[in-house]
């Protein structure tokens, strides 16, 4: 009695629809850049996570002496200016202009190469309003901080609606600094 081996399955149909008429490797290179659009849309997603996760919730009160509102209306400006580098296309200056933990946790040419995959592709940004902002001192996955979580309803050129998180946390210099973005 022989055994049966089961035929291998093939990784690429050349004569499929989409890669009819292109060489092997001409399909390759394709299939290689949608995985790297996806590999980095899941890992720009991942790194921001940790900042946005529970976002919608906030997980302690603040000290009563606090003035959330002026911390809440900084951390806005931040958000607007670093936004505005980034709408420019400037993806390493917003890097450098991001807080500290952000800059340990994401490296420059991976942080551009990322915004590049994601954000480049929806166009100019068009229209953007505040859609919420709420102040944390503890988010899920971070070191505890003075954080304020702000989502925008955002329209680009190749996007009508979008909903974009950015979360400036204090650094410990005192200033204000984009620590995590997500756009969904």
């Amino acid at each position: 009695m022989s055994a049966h081996r089961p035929q291998p399955r093939p990784v690429l149909r050349i004569d499929s629809l989409a890669f009819r008429g292109q060489t092997l490797d001409d399909a390759a290179a394709v299939i290689t850049i949608q995985r790297m659009r996806l590999l980095a849309i899941r890992t720009l997603g991942a790194l921001t996570a940790l900042f946005v996760a529970g976002c919608t919730q906030q997980t302690n009160t603040p000290p009563a002496d606090l003035d959330t509102d002026r911390a809440i209306a900084d951390a806005k400006r931040a958000a607007q200016a670093w936004l505005e580098i980034v709408d420019g296309g400037d993806y390493a200056a917003s890097w450098a202009a991001s807080a500290s933990l952000f800059r340990r946790a994401v490296g420059k040419e991976r942080w551009v190469q990322q915004l590049n995959g994601v954000r480049a592709p929806l166009g100019n940004m068009e229209a953007r309003t505040v859609r919420s902002a709420r102040y944390a001192t503890q988010l899920p996955g971070a070191p505890d901080g003075e954080y304020v979580v702000i989502q925008y309803d955002t329209r680009f050129s190749n996007k009508r609606s979008t909903i974009e998180t950015v979360t400036p946390m204090k650094d410990p210099d005192g200033q204000w600094r984009v620590s995590g973005y997500y756009i969904r």
